[in-house]
């Protein structure tokens, strides 16, 4: 039976075109970078973080970390939680100032070196956040060194021809933000209705109403 099913994947590898052929070794190599994250207690450490945070969830990264951190405060938004994206280019020309001794900071690097990061999360320290999580991967990390609470995303290999492009890094990124907004959403008991109040809009807004209609 096993010889006849690997002759079944054969077949179907060669029905394969080269092109979906590489399309599905980044698929694979990506679910298998979300596959290997291991959760400890960080994880946990963040989800009461947000819990406790008393002001606003203030959320940065640079570059594609950049554009993960504002989709993180977007999903956390429309599930309840308060979340404002800063740019930490602008947080040197006066956006730091949105930062209050109530608010929870999350920062997004995959390398933990962004000067940009690094020196938002040091100076963004005057003004007094609760707790600083990060979110990283390699273990020389200097944004390890200013944060309360590091998030490990692990070793990651990209699946780039070139091994430079951070898909399989941005993908880790990115589920390991969802895993947050929607276990904190479950643990506060956050309702349809509850959605259907902060997404008034579109297809998932005309849902949320209909369900509670």
């Amino acid at each position: 039976m096993r010889a006849r099913g690997r002759v079944l994947v054969q077949l179907r590898e060669r029905a394969m075109t080269e092109i979906q052929q590489k399309a599905k070794k980044i698929l694979e190599a990506e679910a298998a970078a979300i596959q290997a994250v291991r959760l400890n207690s960080a994880f946990d450490d963040a989800i009461r973080a947000i819990e406790a945070c008393r002001g606003k969830i203030i959320i940065t990264g640079m570059g594609k970390a950049g554009f993960t951190a504002q989709r993180f405060a977007a999903v956390l938004c429309s599930t309840g939680t308060p979340a404002v994206f800063v740019h930490p280019g602008e947080a040197a020309h006066g956006d730091l100032g949105v930062i209050g001794s109530e608010d929870c900071l999350f920062a997004f690097s995959t390398s933990g070196k962004t000067r940009e990061v690094i020196e938002m999360v040091e100076l963004s320290r005057h003004l007094g956040p609760h707790k600083v999580v990060a979110i990283t991967s390699h273990p020389e990390s200097e944004l390890r060194l200013v944060s309360d609470i590091i998030i490990d995303m692990g070793a990651i290999t990209e699946p780039c021809p070139l091994g430079l492009t951070p898909t399989a890094s941005i993908a880790v990124m990115s589920a390991i933000a969802d895993a947050l907004a929607l276990v904190v959403m479950e643990r506060r008991n956050f309702s349809r209705k509850d959605y259907g109040l902060r997404h008034h809009g579109g297809y998932l807004g005309a849902r949320a109403r209909l369900d509670n209609t």
